[in-house]
């Protein structure tokens, strides 16, 4: 028999199947590698993008050459453009306004080769460092409310090219699934007046069915409403509102469990497609200080389809405390 789980953070029902469980090797994974003709994240390429805004790249070479070790650059085609007014406007009972905003795209490394789980701890942590430097960047900008960073790995995943990178996207808007999440915090904290998310961190801990791994800064396990097969859930062990108050400590204690994790799912699940994103308190509005920021990362196992879009009800085949099994065991 199929059973309901609350998700405590989103107030989101999941249905776990605990009647016919599935394993890694139930699951078919797509080929992810997306290949073109000439790959403009190379190495040597670096005319094919639009001009960088920032790389890490020794004392002396130049913009937009070689050299680089990361580099961020405008996404060529772009979701939102910072180039205009918001203009919200009204025609009748419908708003709207200009699609302002910055989308860019973070080039985690210059080997076309590796993804994030192959590159070195000290590339992961000059990643990171991108991460939190484009982010308050991007926050200086007052007309942004929430800036979204999100990583896209194989086709069906939304990955449009198969050199490694990430995104970054700022909005003059907070989203309503984050509002949605900023909602439960709250009110949980008014309740009981404790953070939700610390409250998780110190259950997983003591109850160690669903842990995957863990350092002395962070704790990796799948949810206990996983919406989908070997999600999994990284939070910061010490209460952060914002994912920008990283400390450099944490930066290598953050880049050595997103490796780890990465690694163990490439291994069971045999190199699947996948999203994380790392979510965030809002800038240049309200700030929920008893938010906590954390990681949520999820391979593409399953498709959504008319029973999910119909009722918001996600069906998970693999219980969190089966995967995380699996997780844990891999070599």
């Amino acid at each position: 028999m199929g059973e309901f789980r609350l998700d405590p953070i989103t107030a989101r029902w999941v249905i776990i199947s605990n009647e016919k469980s599935l394993g890694p090797k139930d699951y078919k994974v797509e080929n992810p590698d997306i290949r073109g003709e000439v790959c403009p994240f190379c190495e040597g390429n670096e005319k094919l993008t639009p001009p960088e805004v920032d790389a890490d790249r020794p004392t002396g070479t130049e913009p937009d050459t070689p050299g680089w070790i990361t580099r961020t650059v405008p996404n060529k085609y772009p979701i939102l453009e910072n180039e205009s007014n918001l203009d919200k406007a009204g025609r009748g009972i419908f708003d709207m306004m200009n699609g302002v905003g910055q989308h860019e795209v973070i080039i985690e490394s210059p080997d076309h080769n590796k993804q994030l789980a192959d590159l070195s701890i000290e590339q992961i942590i000059k990643v990171i460092n991108v991460y939190k430097k484009r982010s308050i960047e991007l926050s200086r900008d007052e007309r942004f409310k929430y800036v979204l960073i999100f990583k896209n790995y194989g086709l069906s995943a939304g990955a449009s090219l198969e050199h490694s990178h990430t995104q970054l996207i700022s909005l003059p808007i907070v989203p309503k699934r984050v509002m949605e999440e900023f909602k439960c915090v709250q009110d949980y904290y008014a309740y009981k007046e404790r953070c939700i998310l610390c409250d998780i961190v110190r259950q997983e801990d003591e109850y160690r069915h669903r842990e995957v791994f863990d350092n002395k800064d962070f704790i990796a396990f799948c949810p206990f409403a996983s919406r989908s097969p070997f999600e999994i859930s990284i939070i910061p062990r010490k209460h952060k509102a914002y994912f920008t108050d990283i400390t450099d400590s944490e930066i290598e204690s953050f880049a050595k469990i997103l490796k780890d994790t990465l690694t163990r799912i490439k291994k069971v699940l045999g190199n699947p497609p996948y999203n994380f994103i790392i979510h965030n308190n809002s800038v240049n509005g309200e700030n929920i200080e008893c938010y906590h920021w954390h990681v949520e990362l999820m391979p593409k196992l399953s498709k959504i389809a008319g029973f999910e879009w119909g009722t918001g009800f996600y069906i998970n085949p693999t219980p969190p405390e089966l995967a995380s099994r699996y997780l844990r065991e891999v070599k």
